[in-house]
């Protein structure tokens, strides 16, 4: 009798629950009811379980119905989540309407009653909102969306969480109000809410929160005056907003580490001792281990974490931020096997994303700055809006605080020195008629750098292998605006020379000097591996001849006026020598010793399009005659090679006689 009785009362129960959800979710019966209302029904739901258990005869079949409902009801509320976020198709795929029971998902955690109880989801680039449903999620006790996009507010109804110990949502576009909702959440311990845009003031209610050990609300807009009683939190942090700190209330913005007592400081430092030696050696051992086991031919996949991303907000436009797991997945590791190249500023990495979008990762070296990351996405956002059909687009970046990656598309066929001297068997070669455009494309992308930007763009790295090649083989300048990234200073004058040897110009080199031309040096040198195939340095010419460098060399045979030895032989004479000998000069006109003799990259740009070549070249020829008789009086005090650029610029600097 029992029994039926307990039937029928969980029959009409569950109709008027089902009623009441089906209301909410689906809007269906003309009623709406709040997320408050489902607050009740999982108390209820809650409550029967218990009361359940006092009854004669228990069965384990009803118990399970409720607890089926009560996890239909979680799903719901997550997956409402996941909606509101707008996650891309490709993440949380297993979040499953259809699937009553949640505990299976990623990114999920639930306690030994199949209650939700953790929710993690950080840096997975969300773009939406929190769901107000989010609220029905009675037993979550840690919820975080760290190092997200998500904008709009935070809803009132995370107070309905009674079980939360710990609430991230650092790192994100949060507006608004701080909820005083989140007073009710008397188990809380960790509160962060930095790097948002949050208004207002600090609602008094979070003082009722005894069990708070830390409050994070650094890098807000928040206004106003901070509750006297935040200020006994162990560790807080309400820097970088328009707080009253420090002027009518006699605290700091931030906890101090040192805030312990003085007779508990010495047994912090020898616990602090201790833990940090068994860090050590439990660290070590492993590295052992892992070493041994790789010379064991055991592959073992090891991804190091570092330190989370550091986001400031700055309008990127279209600029996409990644952070370092996805980079770090997207490269396998940043292994060795998909290294494009490397460079002046670091390597380059090829990458697939979650998506199968192929990309090209730039991991730089040296990135340290005066401006630090603020300075660092300033230049970012300066690149981004460098927009030219022969300049490379940047489409995302990211930084932490050991770590700065651009994020580029992938150029199918890759650049044009792999094109002239690494190209596979049946691959083919680049004819004259691509060779050509590129030089112009190349040219134009420099001129649009160097006088169209504001401010103007000095690359420091011309070179072929900095010149890719799209689909279509046209010429696509990239990593520009990367020396800026690496070196800011308020001159022009870096502490590194940043380039490649060969290609670097001689007033750079000797005196850390750049300029527009500087550039142009380097893109003369590009325009003679073009022409020849070859690399700008090459110790193997050392067998036939004394010239290591490609300008020396090509200068040498110009002077002969062997330009048939000149062309790369991989053309098989498919060329035209007018157009051979028009690029050569183009060429050498760039790679002048003297800067200031060097055209402008618009110039270079009219040369090549078929205006002016003949009257800078008549005054070249003149002025290299010159060079060339007062060089010869001094070639015996010079070790370097016969011709040597460099040696002409020594000459140059200490002015003729």
């Amino acid at each position: 009798m029992m029994t039926s009785v307990k039937l029928v009362l969980v029959a009409i129960i569950l109709d008027c629950l089902h009623y009441l959800a089906l209301s909410d979710y689906q809007g269906q019966y003309g009623r709406q009811f709040t997320v408050p209302k489902e607050m009740l029904l999982i108390d209820l739901l809650l409550y029967c379980l218990k009361c359940f258990r006092f009854f004669d005869n228990f069965d384990p079949d009803l118990h399970n119905g409720w607890l089926t409902f009560l996890c239909s009801l979680s799903g719901d509320a997550l997956f409402a989540l996941r909606t509101s976020l707008r996650v891309p198709n490709i993440q949380l795929t297993d979040w499953n309407q259809n699937q009553v029971n949640p505990c299976t998902w990623s990114n999920v955690i639930c306690d030994n009653s199949n209650n939700v109880a953790s929710v993690t989801l950080s840096s997975m680039n969300f773009s939406g909102t929190l769901s107000p449903r989010i609220g029905v999620l009675r037993t979550l006790s840690t919820l975080t969306l760290k190092g997200n996009g998500i904008t709009g507010e935070i809803p009132e109804e995370l107070g309905n969480l009674s079980s939360l110990t710990s609430l991230d949502l650092d790192n994100n576009r949060l507006v608004g109000k701080i909820p005083p909702s989140l007073g009710n959440l008397k188990k809380l311990q960790f509160l962060t809410l930095s790097q948002n845009n949050l208004s207002g003031t600090i609602p008094d209610s979070l003082t009722t929160l005894s069990s708070l050990i830390s409050i994070q609300l650094d890098s807000n807009n928040l206004s106003g005056q901070i509750p006297v009683h935040l200020f006994q939190i162990p560790k807080y942090n309400f820097t970088g907003n328009n707080l009253n700190c420090g002027k009518t209330l006699p605290h700091s913005c931030e906890s101090s580490s040192n805030d312990s007592g003085s007779s508990k400081k010495p047994k912090i430092g020898i616990i602090v001792g201790i833990v940090g030696g068994l860090i050590v050696l439990i660290s070590g051992g492993l590295l052992f281990f892992l070493c041994k086991g790789r010379h064991k031919g055991y592959k073992r996949e090891v991804f190091v974490d570092v330190a989370g991303e550091v986001d400031r907000r700055i309008a990127f436009g279209q600029l996409k931020r990644y952070s370092w797991r996805e980079l770090q997945l997207a490269t396998d590791n940043f292994s060795e096997k998909n290294v494009l190249g490397q460079g002046g500023f670091g390597k380059v990495y090829r990458g697939v994303l979650a998506d199968g979008t192929k990309v090209a990762v730039k991991r730089l070296t040296d990135f340290e700055s005066p401006g630090g990351d603020a300075a660092f996405q300033r230049e970012v956002e300066m690149i981004s809006v460098a927009v030219h059909r022969n300049l490379l687009r940047l489409i995302g970046f990211c930084t932490t605080p050991t770590e700065r990656l651009l994020v580029y598309p992938f150029m199918q066929n890759l650049s044009v020195a792999y094109r002239l001297r690494e190209i596979k068997p049946g691959e083919p070669v680049l004819d004259w008629v691509t060779r050509k455009r590129v030089a112009l494309g190349a040219a134009r992308g420099l001129e649009y750098l160097h006088e169209h930007c504001n401010p103007k763009i000095i690359h420091r790295d011309v070179k072929a292998a900095n010149v890719l090649l799209d689909e279509d083989f046209e010429a696509v300048v990239g990593d520009f605006g990367l020396a800026k990234l690496v070196d800011v200073r308020k001159t022009n004058v870096t502490t590194q020379v940043r380039g490649t040897m060969g290609h670097i110009a001689p007033e750079y080199l000797s005196t850390g000097k750049s300029s527009e031309r500087t550039d142009v040096f380097g893109y003369g040198i590009m325009l003679l591996e073009l022409v020849t195939g070859q690399r700008a340095i090459d110790f193997s010419r050392l067998e036939e001849e004394d010239d290591v460098l490609l300008l020396d060399h090509v200068k040498k045979l110009e002077r002969e006026k062997r330009l048939d030895a000149i062309v790369d032989r991989n053309l098989n004479k498919n060329y035209n020598i007018q157009e051979v000998e028009t690029m050569i000069q183009v060429a050498l006109l760039c790679t002048q010793a003297s800067p200031e003799d060097r055209p402008a990259m618009s110039e270079v740009v009219r040369m090549l399009e078929g205006e002016g070549l003949a009257e800078r070249w008549e005054e070249w020829q003149h002025v290299e005659v010159t060079r060339r008789q007062e060089y010869e009086r001094l070639q015996r005090r010079f070790d370097w090679g016969e011709d040597s650029v460099y040696n002409q610029e020594a000459i140059e600097l200490s002015g003729g006689r």
